[in-house]
């Protein structure tokens, strides 16, 4: 008897694992600016957003435990616009770990000016696949998609395309909302752009290096820096090939909002040759903070 609740419990810690949840998000709600609100209702608004991000099963993929995706959003509240409706702002950072390294990678690290939301404490946050419940619990599920799509394009080839069709369509379904952030016209830089920007056939060189840049770039450098330095190297090139034809892009610009500080390390070290065709690229496509990279030929 007593084998048999050992085995069970194996069978259940095992399944359990195996089954579990894909994010390790950290949610933060701050409204410092906001007075004459009981701070128990942004505590609360905290509570169900944490839940509903890393309680909810987001697909059928099998993610054990250790390997749930790090990632963090800090929503600043700004206005109070009623009695429960507020403007924020949305900070979103996704990591992602290095192979044999003690060192997490920035994926994307983007401010969301767009974001209205109704709450009131201890609401229960509805979300409905197939249908615009509110803009509160779809901008979390847009970018939800959103990190799932680019954490499996660093790991496999266009590896993401299942979620960026999700997150595409909560765009879809949100084209009669009052809020902003979900029309192209709204601005050049908003979430319609970025799921459009990452499934547009002419920007396949971005996702290139989205998987190149990790998988076969940095994955390898504790074993052979050389190398992965080397490949990085071939992976800006997909940048350049972008920017010469949509310089200013939006995905474009996010990746390099991304990866300014992390390419400066890598080429700290590195041959003269390398250093000097990394920085030629990257003050081209980055020429606003081409000051920035004169620290690698410093070095």
């Amino acid at each position: 008897m007593k084998q048999r609740f050992v085995l069970l419990l194996i069978l259940f810690i095992t399944f359990t694992q195996i089954n579990a949840q894909e994010f390790n998000c950290d949610i933060r709600v701050s409204a410092q600016s906001i007075e004459g609100t009981d701070r128990r209702v942004f505590e609360a608004l905290q509570t169900s957003l944490y839940e509903f991000m890393n309680n909810r099963k987001w697909s059928n993929i099998n993610i054990k435990n250790q390997e749930r995706i790090e990632c963090s959003i800090l929503i600043t509240i700004k206005e109070r616009i009623s009695s429960d409706e507020y403007k924020a702002t949305l900070n979103l950072v996704l990591r992602r770990p290095v192979f044999n390294a003690s060192y997490n990678t920035i994926l994307l690290n983007y401010v969301d000016e767009y974001f209205q939301f109704r709450y009131i404490e201890s609401q229960t946050l509805e979300y409905n696949e197939n249908s615009f419940n509110n803009n509160l619990t779809s901008t979390l599920a847009y970018y939800a998609y959103m990190f799932l799509g680019l954490d499996f394009d660093s790991y496999s080839l266009y590896g993401g395309d299942p979620f960026y069709k999700a997150a595409e369509s909560i765009v879809n379904s949100a084209q009669n909302a009052s809020e902003k952030g979900w029309k192209a016209f709204d601005s050049n830089r908003n979430r319609y752009w970025m799921v459009e920007n990452l499934q547009n056939a002419s920007y396949r060189p971005i996702r290139q290096f989205i998987y190149e840049y990790h998988r076969l770039g940095l994955d390898v450098m504790s074993e052979k820096p050389d190398e992965g330095r080397a490949k990085i190297g071939e992976t800006l090139a997909y940048l350049n090939t972008i920017n010469s034809n949509r310089p200013g892009l939006f995905i474009l610009q996010l990746m390099i909002d991304a990866k300014r500080d992390e390419i400066i390390k890598v080429y700290s070290k590195g041959s003269a040759q390398e250093k000097t065709k990394a920085v030629n690229i990257m003050r081209e496509i980055d020429p606003a903070n081409s000051s920035s990279y004169e620290k690698i030929l410093a070095k």
